[in-house]
């Protein structure tokens, strides 16, 4: 190794620095200002890029002028249709919540990316000339450097000095940082949080954009590609811990050299082996993943952001038992009517279902997030196949249950003193990890040929179909016990007020693991039956952002349906698997299919409680609606009871729902005794 090699690594390695900081600065703009972390950063800049290449490349303006178009023009008017539409008053809202609306946002801007640039092709490539040429060299200690490197480097040391001069040396600025402390406070200084935090996103976009812009001439484009590329910038802005742009610099800077020394080292090897490469290109990953584990988290703040009190259902015993038999019914007779790709989407939907339905215990019941439960499934589907092979066996899902369960309680270990953005952050670092080393290195598996069986009992579709829904019933009401238990009620504790929690003496700790544990296991459980139902997958099916099935849109849907209900779960799967088939049925929708799941998930800023909860809500209205009806026609015959009651007997009905609320508080009581005796507290 030469030194004029190691000089050409640095100053490499600084320039991918360089992109990283500029982009991480942007996620450090918006968070401590706005106190919302933007999941769709990475796609914004890809949306940029692939802008410029369509004006650089397509209409062949100049580039100065598709420059300044890109930034000057676009950028911000991305960010204040995305605070005005979809962030506003949303600081407010759950940190899943706020999540899952980026989250939408993300899939929505991957979704346009898509259907306005497909896939590049050897006739169409998406690539783009680096600034001034790729011809135009600087000679620097006898290594010649391309200008664009330099440029990266300016743009990055320019933003950090403008960066820090706004924030701290202007009016601007303090009231940026102000916003996010108080609100309220800020308005009645005769400050405008609004305009404050409009002025944040687009701010926070231009640099989004400007990282996309400088990295696109880099690398080849594509959609999945380039964001994820800039969502590695995530690991340099938890290094600054969301707040210093000193410590993202230092997080960029480590991150691009040693993604540069790396590829130095695997150079002067005869041959690189593969995990290494895997290991390689989750650099990034890692480091997200142990900057979280190893930098102090924020105080929890006695007086923290107020948790609305989520609807959660709580159907009796004999209820969900009733539906599961419902369901398994009209299964069998789904099984008979749909053919083709109708019933392979089916069953696909109900595998789905299952993997959906392990977020209802541990995001609607104990509120601690996931975006790790593909990476459970995958998991969990190749334990089975490996202890009972490729002819499968009833033995496999135990199997997926206990491998899976077991990785979840592994995963959940070190994440156990991370909460809300930070711990979503850490399952997906854990997520990416799984699909790029893990998964991209086993046989078979990274090229979708690895062969899964089914057990003879059920080796039919149609006999296959049932039994999914039998499994999805049995473990669905497992859910719903789970719910009606003791352990059901200290999870919605500790989602309600985990400081009240620890107060009263309840381990934290053992429900968390607990939970995350039978979570990662029902996913397991599911990822096997999609397995099995396909008869070979890969690491698309099981990846957390490119694939036919991704783990952001399954987030997406199970939350649409419904989080805290068991229905909710089914109903998200379906429409996951709806949407393919209507695109397939009419073309002139296809587009609308693919925007569908993103454009959703931003609807949850008016309506984060789901599906299931507008139908439940809906059925209430047009039942009132009709007893309303039949008690004005006078015959108190025709009127239903509780509308006889009402009409004839107002006192008593009043009477009724003081006896009902008095119920309802003997339960809370009984609850919270429960919870005392658990942790050994007398009252």
């Amino acid at each position: 190794m030469s030194v004029a090699q190691f000089l050409q690594y640095t100053i490499l390695g600084l320039a991918a620095a360089g992109v990283y900081a500029v982009a991480a600065s942007g996620l450090v703009v918006t968070y401590p200002t706005t106190g919302i972390f933007n999941f769709a950063h990475g796609a914004v800049g890809m949306i940029a890029a692939y802008t410029y290449w369509e004006l650089r490349i397509n209409h062949h303006l100049p580039a100065p002028l598709a420059l300044s178009l890109v930034l000057l023009v676009l950028a911000p008017l991305m960010g204040i249709v995305i605070e005005r539409v979809v962030m506003r008053k949303m600081g407010e809202a759950s940190t899943i919540t706020q999540i899952v609306v980026t989250i939408g946002l993300l899939a929505t801007l991957i979704g346009i990316g898509n259907v306005l640039w497909p896939a590049g092709s050897a006739t169409k490539p998406y690539t783009l000339p680096s600034f001034f040429g790729d011809a135009r060299l600087v000679h620097i200690g006898g290594v010649a450097i391309p200008w664009h490197s330099l440029v990266v480097l300016a743009c990055a040391g320019l933003v950090a000095l403008g960066l820090r001069l706004l924030l701290h040396g202007t009016r601007l600025g303090v009231a940026m940082r102000a916003v996010v402390d108080d609100r309220e406070l800020t308005s009645l200084t005769g400050g405008n949080p609004d305009t404050t935090a409009t002025f944040s996103w687009v701010l926070g976009c231009f640099l989004a954009a400007l990282a996309g812009v400088l990295i696109a001439p880099i690398v080849s484009l594509s959609v999945a590609g380039l964001t994820l590329l800039v969502i590695n910038a995530y690991a340099a802005a938890i290094v600054g811990r969301l707040r210093s742009l000193p410590l993202t610099y230092l997080g960029a800077l480590i991150l691009g050299l040693g993604d540069s020394y790396f590829s130095l080292a695997s150079a002067h090897m005869s041959r690189t082996p593969t995990w290494i490469t895997d290991l390689h290109n989750s650099l990034p990953v890692i480091l997200l993943f142990v900057v979280l584990l190893v930098l102090p988290q924020d105080r929890v703040r006695v007086t923290d952001r107020v948790r609305a009190r989520s609807n959660i259902p709580m159907p009796s015993l004999r209820k969900a038992a009733t539906a599961g038999v419902a369901l398994v019914v009209v299964a069998w007779v789904a099984a008979g009517v749909l053919h083709g790709s109708a019933l392979r989407a089916g069953g696909q939907g109900l595998a789905l279902a299952v993997v959906m339905l392990s977020l209802v215990p541990l995001i609607g019941y104990a509120g601690q997030i996931s975006l790790a439960q593909l990476a459970f499934a995958g998991i969990g589907a190749l334990a089975a196949v490996e202890v009972v092979g490729a002819n499968g066996s009833p033995l496999g899902f135990l199997v997926a249950a206990v491998v899976a369960g077991a990785v979840g309680a592994l995963v959940a270990l070190p994440a156990l003193r991370l909460k809300d953005l930070y711990l979503a952050l850490a399952t997906m670092a854990f997520a990416l990890f799984v699909e790029q080393v893990v998964f991209a290195g086993i046989d078979g598996f990274s090229s979708d040929t690895r062969v899964f069986g089914r057990f003879s009992l059920v080796s039919s579709d149609r006999a296959y179909f049932v039994f999914m829904a039998a499994v999805f019933a049995v473990l669905g009401f497992g859910v719903v016990v789970l719910r009606r238990s003791p352990f059901g009620r200290r999870l919605q504790a500790m989602k309600d007020s985990p400081a009240g929690c620890a107060t009263v003496g309840m381990s934290l700790t053992a429900t968390k693991l607990i939970v995350f544990s039978l979570s990662a296991a029902i996913a397991g459980v599911g990822g096997y039956m999609l397995a099995c139902w396909k008869g070979s997958v890969g690491v698309d099916d099981y990846s957390l952002l490119t694939g036919a099935l991704a783990m952001l849109p399954v987030l997406l849907l199970a939350v649409v349906g419904g989080i805290t209900a068991v229905s909710g779960s089914l109903i998200g799967a379906l429409i996951l698997v709806a949407l393919p088939q209507v695109a397939e049925a009419y073309p002139s929708l296809a587009n609308l299919m693919i925007l569908l799941p993103g454009l959703v998930g931003i609807s949850l800023a008016r309506n984060p409680d789901g599906l299931v909860a507008d139908l439940s809500r809906l059925s209430r209205t047009v039942r009132d609606r009709y007893e309303a009806r039949q008690a004005a026609t006078g015959d108190p015959a025709r009127a239903p009871r509780a509308a006889r009651a009402r009409a004839v007997q107002p006192e008593a009905v009043a009477f009724g729902r003081r006896a009902a609320n008095d119920d309802e508080l003997r339960a809370l009581e009984a609850g919270l005794g429960v919870v005392r005796e658990d942790c050994g507290v007398v009252a």
